[in-house]
């Protein structure tokens, strides 16, 4: 019987890459986002490509009730969860503190700890049940420096490492992994959703050095993944080779 992941964020960027990377070793998929359209097509491209199943699930993380209506809804035969990615999370803005958007601060705060918190709290009575699971949370080199204009989205993401830490506590009496992974600079959508649209300064984020890819974090979940089960990687920072945490780079 093939193993099921449940990847929040999977239309784009990490969460598209995590997914291709399981349904190539015939994990089948469960994989939420905002855009239907999207989502739809990611899953058609999964059942094409890998003869995998895939339900995937249109939900905003930053939606409680809808996260675990989504959720609560699965039939029977989705309900062994063996690996939840809570990927869904955004960067807005680089600002100064006095400058920065209340309206951005409450989104990332909305989607990067209370989404997060949702969707946990939503799948662990499908693992804590069968006493089996593994939980990755994406964080970033936020969570270990806070950086100049990173403010609120340093916060949050210092939230994920807090939250991934007293998860592994709580979690240990019902067997349960607990992964946080920490990527630096890469190359996906990110930028572009934090700059609002702005490809020019997206594009300069990257200029002068080789980022992290999304497959790379794909290949680094996939890895953790599948260890003994009496091994958990409980805390990794990945960088690029040319980035030596938040601040600084050698372009």
């Amino acid at each position: 019987m093939n193993k099921t992941i449940l990847i929040t964020g999977a239309t784009s960027g990490f969460g598209k890459a995590i997914a291709e990377k399981f349904a190539a070793a015939s994990y089948n998929c469960i994989i939420t986002g905002r855009r239907q359209d999207r989502l739809y097509a990611v899953a058609d491209d999964l059942r094409k490509q890998y003869g995998v199943d895939v339900l995937p699930l249109v939900f905003d993380v930053q939606d409680r009730a809808a996260v675990f209506a989504a959720i609560n809804s699965i039939s029977d035969a989705w309900q062994n969860i063996d690996i939840l990615v809570n990927n869904a999370g955004l960067a807005l803005g680089r600002d100064s503190f006095e400058n920065a958007s209340l309206d951005d601060w409450d989104t990332m705060i909305d989607s990067n700890v209370k989404g997060l918190l949702y969707v946990s709290k939503a799948v662990l009575p499908y693992m804590t049940d069968r006493k089996h699971g593994h939980i990755f949370n994406m964080g970033s080199v936020a969570a270990k420096q806070v950086y100049k204009d990173g403010n609120a989205y340093c916060a949050t993401k210092q939230a994920v490492d807090a939250i991934s830490q007293s998860m592994r506590i709580d979690l240990l009496q019902h067997g349960i992994k607990v992964t946080a992974i920490h990527p630096g600079a890469a190359d996906t959508e990110f930028s572009m959703v934090r700059f609002k649209g702005d490809e020019t300064k997206a594009a300069q984020i990257y200029q002068g050095y080789e980022p992290l890819h999304a497959h790379d974090i794909a290949d680094i979940v996939f890895y953790c993944a599948t260890l003994p089960t009496h091994v958990c990687i409980n805390d990794l920072v990945v960088t690029c080779t040319a980035q030596a945490n938040g601040i600084y780079f050698h372009k």
